[in-house]
């Protein structure tokens, strides 16, 4: 099975990024986590992404914040599928982050979740490792089932409430 890179622009980012690699733990599916910067590592970062398909990884998730160039570099070094995780900063609250990771030129797509959703990020990277891994694949079904059987519950619940009224 190919291996999920997660590589963050800080440690602080790791708060964030926790679920993310939950979410990856949960499906079985193997993880490396980094710090690096686009821009104090900008070499690093380039080299680590350059070598990710040789070194087994299928999918990079990229997280940083303020101006969050990381993903865009990362994607402009290989032709692996990156997500941007925008990280949340006291700024403007998470919105320069996503723009900035969003907003790639055309030719370096970077898929990207909203800001601090590192959940979603690891479901979409999973989504997309079972794209050639049918137990993935499957693990996947019986988790939105899982999903549709607790809302259905919670709805039932609250007609339960509303008619007791």
């Amino acid at each position: 099975m190919k291996k999920v890179a997660i590589i963050m622009g800080s440690d602080s980012d790791f708060a964030v990024v926790k679920s993310a690699l939950t979410e990856l733990k949960n499906y079985g599916v193997p993880f490396e986590c980094r710090v690096m910067s686009a821009h104090r590592t900008p070499e690093l970062a380039a080299q680590f992404a350059d070598k990710a398909k040789e070194n087994g990884f299928g999918v990079i998730i990229c997280a940083a914040g303020m101006s969050a160039h990381l993903a865009g570099v990362i994607a402009g070094h290989t032709t692996l599928p990156v997500i941007g995780i925008p990280i949340n900063s006291k700024v403007v609250g998470g919105m320069d982050a996503l723009l900035s990771t969003v907003m790639m030129p055309p030719g370096i797509p970077v898929a990207t979740v909203g800001v601090d959703a590192a959940k979603n990020a690891g479901i979409l990277a999973v989504q997309m490792l079972a794209l050639s891994d049918n137990t993935l694949a499957e693990k996947l079904a019986k988790a939105k089932a899982d999903m549709i059987d607790s809302v259905v519950e919670k709805d039932s619940k609250l007609q339960k409430l509303v008619d007791e009224l």
